[in-house]
């Protein structure tokens, strides 16, 4: 079933009910907006702190954005670019778009001008859809964009060199066109992260998605009564794929706007969220806000929330256990996955298994997975080899790269480009990413395992380990460490940070010291030979970004050597 049939199926059975909730606590003014009508100002809607969207109106919204699309002359094989922040407009612009038989092509909102280019050319884009916040990075490329493609704005004072989304849809029926879809048509065209240069075009057809919304409901049973925050951003598929459990129960969804342990706590108690997807470092933000008393839970209405669930990245044991310590009643699950393989839920661990927290878990619902040498040969449990995953969600190929294409999808099974191993149990557990591995003196060292460990230290927040060259060893293992707040400083502790088992040090060397003791409890080949103290940066979707950390002190290494020359 093509998943813009579920949208009409809750338009039919839910019509009057909230589908959609954007909150947006950087408005100043609280206003809400009940969006059930055509008649309000789009200032209006714009400047509302909290605007809501039923069912039936989300699903004539899609039907009027599919009715333009066709009147421009959009039908099948054409693609559909959005470029927008997370707002109540991105979703049914997206299921309008999947109407007409086109592809959907949304883009990641950090691109700069020319990786947007990029991406419109490589995916053939024959609209874009932008708003706002990217009108300076569209006009720098309009220029280069083929003239007969179309271009509309979503939002205030609509540029001259665009066409303004609200008032051409406003003239258009709202009448379902009705395209013929099978679950064998193309529907979306994702962008990898592009961690080694310019990102790859993903190509899904239209079963792959509905394979999301199937698994994402088998894994985490949501229900009609549900309610789901939804704060990643929408361009990628961990976000929107954990969304479709809400769409095939017919459930609310909560998008917010901003992160922070008060935006998200003000979320969940003012909209009765229970379902909670969280990235590593806004779970720290939170554990930390709750340890410094600069959040209390008993000013927040949170027995409704059942699940906290965390992805994107390996997910540190110790935070868990953390976790658990404020929130003993929650769920906990975790989600593996990759664009390619339509996002989360190839590999999850299960609400069940806490007891293996720290593995990423069972093949999901649908799913096989294997782990295999360089040879292709399954390795034995306990040994390292990649991950490979098979399942109805794989992607059709890259986009226009048939090499690339061949090299990940081999007789039918995905190859991650993850390392991993297989314990007695059965349980996989993810040890790193196969370019992220460091070789150090002919010796494997796996960075995610340094980071678990240097995680438990009590006053480490975030840390990435990357590798750095060495004259002698080849490379060596270093720690960029951002620790938490007050640790370092003239900030004192409060008396409750120290009862967790918080430190203050006066100095980086002090720290550095005491750090260096605490790996003492690694094997003497694992333990970094260097300790950075900085920000860790990660991205939108919270994965470390190694590749900027390797460059960065790539180049003061060097800097440094030629000082030293």
């Amino acid at each position: 079933m093509p998943i813009t049939d579920l949208l009409r199926n809750n338009a039919k059975n839910y019509g009057n009910e909230v589908a959609l909730v954007e909150i947006n606590p950087q408005i100043q003014e609280v206003r809400h907006v009940t969006w059930r009508d055509y008649d309000l100002v789009e200032s209006d809607k714009a400047q509302a702190y909290r605007r809501e969207i039923t069912w039936r109106v989300f699903d004539e919204k899609s039907n009027r954005m599919a009715n333009l699309l066709l009147s421009r002359g959009v039908h099948k094989g054409d693609k559909v670019a959005i470029l927008l922040m997370n707002c109540i407009e991105w979703l049914p612009i997206y299921f309008g778009i999947l109407k007409t038989g086109a592809t959907v092509v949304p883009l990641n909102y950090r691109y700069t001008s020319s990786e947007i280019e990029y991406c419109v050319n490589k995916a053939d884009v024959n609209v874009l859809i932008f708003g706002p916040e990217f009108i300076g990075r569209v006009e720098e490329v309009v220029p280069t964009l083929h003239q007969n493609r179309l271009l509309f704005y979503v939002g205030d004072d609509c540029p001259t060199f665009a066409e303004s989304y609200s008032e051409l849809t406003a003239n258009c029926s709202s009448a379902d066109p009705m395209i013929e879809l099978t679950d064998d048509d193309e529907a979306a065209i994702y962008f990898s992260s592009g961690t080694t240069g310019f990102p790859k075009a993903i190509l899904h057809k239209h079963r792959s998605l509905s394979q999301s919304a199937v698994v994402e409901q088998k894994h985490h049973s949501q229900t009609h009564d549900d309610v789901f925050l939804c704060i990643p951003p929408l361009y990628h598929t961990g976000a929107k794929m954990h969304w479709f459990g809400s769409l095939l129960s017919g459930s609310k969804a909560v998008l917010l706007r901003g992160v922070s342990p008060k935006y998200i706590f003000d979320a969940v108690s003012e909209e009765g969220c229970t379902i909670v997807w969280l990235l590593v470092p806004w779970v720290q933000d939170i554990l930390v806000a709750l340890e410094q008393q600069d959040l209390r839970k008993e000013d927040y209405k949170l027995d409704q929330w059942r699940l906290m669930h965390v992805g994107a990245q390996p997910v540190p044991e110790s935070l868990i256990k953390r976790w658990k310590q404020w929130f003993p009643t929650h769920d906990y699950d975790t989600n593996y996955g990759l664009s390619e393989s339509i996002g989360p839920g190839c590999v999850h661990l299960g609400v069940e298994n806490i007891d293996h927290v720290g593995a990423i878990g069972v093949p999901g619902y649908g799913w096989k997975t294997k782990i295999v040498d360089e040879k292709g040969n399954v390795v034995k449990p306990g040994e390292v080899g990649e991950l490979c995953v098979q399942g109805p969600g794989v992607m059709t190929c890259y986009y226009k790269d048939p090499v690339a294409t061949a090299e990940t999808i081999v007789d039918g099974w995905l190859c991650t480009g993850d390392m991993a191993q297989l314990d007695k149990d059965g349980f996989i557990w993810l040890v790193d990413r196969k370019k992220d591995v460091i070789i150090s003196g002919g010796e494997n060292l796996y960075p995610v395992q340094i980071e678990d460990f240097l995680t438990q230290h009590p006053c480490i927040k975030d840390v990435a380990v990357i590798g750095l060259p060495d004259p002698r060893l080849g490379e060596i293992a270093a720690a960029i460490i951002e620790v938490k707040p007050g640790v370092l400083g003239d900030t004192k502790l409060s008396d409750e940070a120290m009862e967790s088992g918080l430190k203050h040090f006066d100095s980086e060397d002090d720290l550095r010291a005491d750090v260096e003791q605490f790996c003492c409890g690694l094997p003497r080949y694992k333990r970094p030979r260097r300790i950075i103290f900085a920000d860790v940066p990660r991205n939108p979707t919270g994965k470390i970004e190694k590749p900027k950390l390797r460059k960065m002190y790539n180049a003061e290494q060097l800097v440094a050597h030629e000082n030293k020359a």
